[in-house]
């Protein structure tokens, strides 16, 4: 491996380890943060989704401008961002304040998510490119991994503050590495033209879908959600008839294997993102424990992820991914259907047992299919791929974090799940598996019949 390959794979994993890093932390600081600034069920949501909502607004058009002007420009960017936010998110006074905040470390993020694997790509020949993905994938559930075993420590000792506090350094110490690691861009700087209405019309339709989620026991919630399914149809029509349109359309019109290959993706976060944000709240509201024992059980699901991910990934260099892809996504859709049956009196052992089937499951099937987004694409389309398949990333875990507002909304409306009946509360994360579930097994469908990447 060259310096120049070790530099670019050593600042990718850093920055992947440390956005996921505080997202799983942060779940499992959710009672904590809802006790200091008295939060309801909704509204603590909020904390979470506004961070997926900003990464998923803006990785589109940032994946295009990153196309045009270079990617090590926006890497740099968003590092910079990110640092600055997660500063200001450990001091936030109060809740309005932390969910602004997240806002602007999920554009950081975003910036750092759609540029990092075409750096991989561009440095590293084909042969090793599953290789590098699923170290990089590796480093994501590493993060999602301690994350909840970091986090509950302290939580519970020094409080939930402090998880931010632990990611300054790592966030300094990535924005170090990149100025004066990260040598050259991997794309020449050209004016970049971006479709603005296609902007406004995407972002618009996406804050307007994921708002209406907290509204929909109320009929203005109906409307704002049908006001986001027009603007969305809008910005689909604006991407076929733009010449500079932030969305390249024939991707998913015009190739077959990259379209459902994000499909899948998409419905595979959908169906399986929530599962930590509930495994929180339940172990810590339904079985009494505390943030460290529960983030410690927690961990069993993206500790497997990360034991699996490389792996999976090397193989996807030899076999056809969609094998290995698809029997990933079975095993997750198989948890999340065991899931449903769990209890106030369900033992310890068998909760982790679950975990570990859908760290399995996921970990099996994420590397060979970002392989295969990857793979499908010319080298000038790298950017706009990556971009892609992170939006459906992103958009797949705000839509399960959509789906657990809305049933939180109906179940819950105004009221702090500290204060909600425990009967009430295991039926209402019983449903949000149960439907979780059911959207695994259409992914299943779309993961199988992609066709073979090497014919």
């Amino acid at each position: 491996m060259t310096s120049r390959q070790r530099s670019a794979l050593t600042i990718a994993v850093l920055t992947s380890f440390l956005g996921t890093f505080l997202i799983s932390g942060v779940n499992i600081a959710l009672p904590a943060i809802e006790k200091e600034f008295n939060l309801d069920a909704v509204t603590l949501s909020w904390i979470v989704i506004s961070y997926l909502l900003a990464s998923a607004v803006f990785l589109l058009p940032i994946g295009k401008f990153a196309d045009n002007i270079g990617q090590k420009v926006v890497f740099k960017g968003g590092i910079l961002i990110f640092t600055l936010s997660t500063i200001l998110c450990a001091i936030a006074p109060n809740g309005t304040s932390l969910i602004l905040i997240r806002v602007f470390q999920g554009l950081g993020a975003s910036m750092t998510m759609t540029t990092g694997s075409p750096i991989l790509v561009s440095v590293f020949p084909p042969v090793e490119r599953g290789k590098v993905l699923g170290l990089n994938v590796a480093a994501v559930y590493l993060g999602l991994s301690t994350g909840p075993f970091i986090g509950g420590i302290l939580t519970q000792h020094f409080g939930w503050r402090t998880i931010f506090y632990f990611c300054i350094p790592l966030a300094i110490s990535a924005l170090l590495l990149v100025f004066f690691k990260l040598k050259s861009d991997t794309n020449p700087r050209t004016p970049a033209r971006i479709d603005y209405k296609g902007v406004i019309l995407y972002s618009v339709g996406l804050v307007a879908m994921v708002y209406s989620s907290s509204n929909l026991n109320k009929s203005l919630g109906w409307l704002i959600l049908l006001t986001g399914i027009l603007f969305l149809i809008l910005f689909v029509l604006q991407c076929k008839k733009s010449d500079h349109p932030i969305f390249d359309i024939t991707l998913f019109t015009q190739n077959r294997l990259f379209a459902f290959s994000n499909i899948a993706a998409l419905i595979n976060y959908s169906a399986t993102y929530s599962l930590v944000f509930l495994m929180s709240l339940y172990l810590q509201k339904i079985q009494g424990f505390s943030p460290q024992k529960a983030g410690i059980i927690l961990i069993a699901q993206p500790l497997m992820m990360a034991l699996l991910s490389p792996f999976a990934g090397t193989f996807s260099d030899r076999i056809e991914p969609r094998k290995l892809a698809t029997v990933g996504m079975l095993i997750s859709a198989t948890g999340l259907f065991m899931l449903t049956f769990i209890g106030a009196q369900t033992p310890v052992y068998v909760i982790v047992m679950i975990l570990v089937i859908m760290g399995t499951g996921f970990g099996i099937f994420s590397s060979p299919n970002m392989n295969t987004i990857m793979s499908s694409v010319g080298k000038r389309q790298l950017g706009i791929a990556s971009g892609t398949s992170a939006t459906m990333r992103i958009v797949g875990q705000m839509m399960s974090m959509m789906i657990v507002t809305l049933i939180f909304s109906l179940f819950f409306s105004g009221t702090q799940l500290k204060e909600a009946n425990n009967i009430l509360f295991i039926t209402s994360i019983q449903l949000a598996f149960a439907t979780s579930g059911l959207i695994c097994l259409a992914g299943i469908y779309f993961s199988y019949s992609r066709g073979d990447l090497r014919q």
